[in-house]
């Protein structure tokens, strides 16, 4: 009887070691492709909501003096959106705390302005009023 139960207490030993060596190998490898997934994700987002500017943009410009257009945002994060009559563009920090540039380009009458953006609903008006030479972007 005695030796079946020192074999079922080595078994548990061996197993548990295994399992322990196990996770001590894999939770770093499961940490940095969450860390990925999250800064695949947020690249996304971003340039979603970028895109929602950029293609505003472009239809007011499409469109000439008179015309506006208004674009809703959900922001997840803080982040600073530069508009430029070349470009839309935004940096994220990733996880590794190195910055991806996110740039959509554009073509478009307006001046280089930048947005600093909170958490939270975002509304933007994107406008070129009549008999003026550049189109303007505010937030409301």
């Amino acid at each position: 009887m005695d030796s079946k139960g020192q074999v079922s207490l080595e078994y548990l030993l061996i197993f548990s070691i295994s399992l322990i060596i196990l996770i001590v190998f894999t939770l770093p490898l499961l940490e940095q492709s969450m860390d990925n997934t999250f800064d695949v994700s947020d690249s996304i987002k971003t340039k979603a909501d970028l895109s929602k500017i950029a293609q505003a943009i472009n239809e007011v410009y499409g469109d000439g003096q008179g015309s506006k257009q208004t674009v809703y945002l959900d922001i997840d994060k803080p982040v600073k959106i530069d508009i430029t009559k070349n470009h839309v563009s935004s940096k994220i920090k990733l996880k590794n705390n190195q910055q991806k540039e996110i740039r959509i380009e554009v073509i478009s009458k307006l001046e280089k302005t930048s947005f600093k953006l909170s958490e939270g609903k975002k509304t933007f008006v994107i406008e070129w009023p009549e008999n003026s030479q550049n189109m303007i972007i505010h937030q409301e």
